[in-house]
This record gives structure tokens, C-alpha cells and sequence, in this order.
């Protein structure tokens, strides 16, 4: 046996191509006639828009997991009586805010509104404004 007397064992197919039934004949692949026929021509992407209309900042989809306080104004302080020791219970008692997932959240006093009573403050965050002007009432915050 020499190399060039060997043979192979299967025989190579012949691509015989008859009409229509050809690789890459007619439409070559691309369906028929339109704007996806054209060369040079491609339809935009549908998911481009999809993606230009998102949020460009990271975590746009998840909320604050910190939980934020609820804010009163120092103009619904004056519903309170005179020399009142106030805590978070209390604004809660008074529907000044509503409780969040079943417990109290923290409470902000801010600035907006005249107060005229004299109130003490304990276990809430103050606002710098809200502060001077419940002490130019003669209250106090602990």
C-alpha cells in the first residue's frame, strides 16, 4: 500500500444544486422581498428604546431600606396643652402620624408654622429652625 493508491472510506456528496432548493439561492437566506431584503439596511433595535428610557443612576429599583422619620410641623404643635411633655406616642395619639409596618416611626419636628405654647420635646429629631422657635416660646427639647 502506497499513499497515493489509498481511497477513502466514504464517499464525498456531491452538492448538486437544481432550482430553488439551493443554499443561498434567490432571496439567499433573507425571506423575501421588503426592508429586511435590502442591503445596507437593518431594522433598529426594539429593546434599544427599552434601554435608552431606563434610569441612568444605579438602584433605581430598590427602596431605601433606612427608614425615614415622619415629619410634623411646629404650627400642629399648638393643639397641645400648655407645659406638655411630648414623645412620639403622643403625636401618634394626636393622628399627627401614622404608625409604619405595625411600630412608631421616629419623629422630625420642622419649621413651618408659629407656635405659641410652651412644650417640652423628648425623643424626637428637630429641625435647627423648628428648634428656635419652640425656645422662643419657652419650651425645651431633651
Amino acid at each position: 500500500m502506497q499513499l497515493h493508491t489509498l481511497k477513502r472510506k466514504t464517499k464525498n456528496k456531491a452538492k448538486r444544486v437544481v432550482g430553488r432548493g439551493g443554499a443561498r439561492g434567490k432571496t439567499s437566506g433573507r425571506g423575501t422581498k421588503g426592508q429586511n431584503a435590502r442591503a445596507g439596511h437593518k431594522k433598529r433595535p426594539e429593546i434599544r428604546d427599552m434601554i435608552k428610557k431606563l434610569p441612568k443612576l444605579r438602584g433605581y429599583r430598590f427602596n431605601s431600606t433606612e427608614q425615614k422619620p415622619a415629619p410634623v410641623n411646629v404650627g400642629a404643635l399648638n393643639i397641645f396643652e400648655v407645659g406638655a411633655i411630648l414623645k412620639p406616642v403622643d403625636f401618634f395619639k394626636a393622628r399627627l402620624i401614622r404608625k409604619v409596618s405595625g411600630k412608631l416611626p421616629m419623629v422630625k419636628i420642622l419649621g413651618t408654622g408659629e407656635i405659641s405654647k410652651k412644650l417640652t420635646i423628648e425623643g424626637c429629631v428637630v429641625s435647627a429652625s423648628a428648634r428656635a422657635k419652640i425656645e422662643k416660646a419657652g419650651g425645651t427639647i431633651l
